[in-house]
């Protein structure tokens, strides 16, 4: 990527070096979460009267027809482990963690272009997103944001979080090298932005309250296709842009391949279970991407209609 010395974005919020206390792990590339407050004595864990309180509240809830359990095993979707879960990504070699951030930035900004753009032809405003870079884990208004589940966005404050020591174990974990390997889980993250800003998300998250395991993995499978495809046209934006060098585009593919849900199950496992898949196969997040790159128009990323 060509991307020194364009414009770097002003959205960023750096807590890096700030402590956080532990808490739920989210899902990244796609997934956020509800966290339910844990008091209790300083550093002592719950008091007894804490957990007579929340059994309590559990049982109400559950009688209104809300299993907590449930929630919090799922989640909302808003932010990538996507295992984004998973996503990929790989900080070049002698790149330091200030030419990081000032890439991580300078990705920003070309996305508020793209998006401002694309918004604006349509006669609406496009809310930009803020970044926060963290490190370890950090607090979330989705609950706690962890380095061990990578990227993801959370609609309830509209931020997308990055550890971006992320970058560095998905090189030692995943084939997916490449500056623009990175760009593309950026990009995947603001497209649930714009999800969110388009209703997407928040009709989803109301949606999924009646739907079984099943149905909402398939469900969240199409809302992470879509950001997927976005993200592609945000890449042939950048390429009109003159920012794309000779196999970007080849690195963006190679990752959105390694992070398919059939992909990261054989590599774990051996085997795969389709039911069990919420981001799409290798082959789905490939053919979305490039289905986003080729048109570079919104219309094309109806992911909704149809087979995927």
């Amino acid at each position: 990527m060509e991307w020194r010395g364009r414009r770097q974005s002003d959205n960023i919020e750096d807590r890096r070096g700030q402590s956080s206390r532990g808490g739920f792990g989210r899902n990244p590339f796609g997934r956020s979460g509800i966290q339910i407050p844990m008091g209790g004595r300083r550093g002592g864990g719950l008091s007894f009267g804490t957990i007579i309180f929340l059994v309590v509240i559990y049982f109400v809830l559950k009688a209104m027809g809300i299993d907590m359990l449930q929630v919090l095993g799922e989640g909302n979707i808003g932010g990538a482990g996507s295992g984004y879960e998973q996503s990929i990504g790989q900080r070049p070699a002698g790149q330091s963690s200030d030419d990081t951030t000032a890439f991580v930035r300078t990705v920003l900004a070309e996305t508020e272009t793209t998006w401002n753009a694309i918004f604006s032809a349509s006669g609406e405003q496009y809310r930009e997103p803020t970044l926060v870079l963290f490190s370890g884990a950090t607090a979330s208004a989705c609950g706690q944001a962890s380095s061990a589940t990578g990227p993801f966005y959370c609609p309830a404050d509209s931020k997308v979080y990055l550890d971006t020591e992320f970058f560095d174990q998905l090189e030692r974990q995943f084939d997916a090298a490449g500056d623009f390997a990175q760009a593309y889980v950026i990009a995947h993250e603001v497209g649930h932005h714009v999800q969110n800003l388009t209703g997407v998300l928040p009709e989803f998250n109301r949606q999924r309250r009646s739907m079984g395991q099943r149905e909402a993995n398939q469900m969240s499978v199409r809302v992470e296709l879509q950001a997927d495809c976005y993200a592609g046209i945000w890449a042939k934006s950048a390429d009109k842009e003159g920012i794309l060098s000779d196999g970007d585009l080849e690195e963006a593919l190679n990752a959105a391949q390694q992070i398919g849900d059939d992909t990261l199950q054989k590599r774990s496992q051996g085997y795969v279970v389709p039911d069990a898949f919420n981001h799409g196969t290798s082959a789905q997040r490939m053919k979305w991407f490039k289905r986003g790159y080729d048109s570079g128009n919104v219309s094309a990323c109806d992911t909704f209609s149809g087979p995927i």
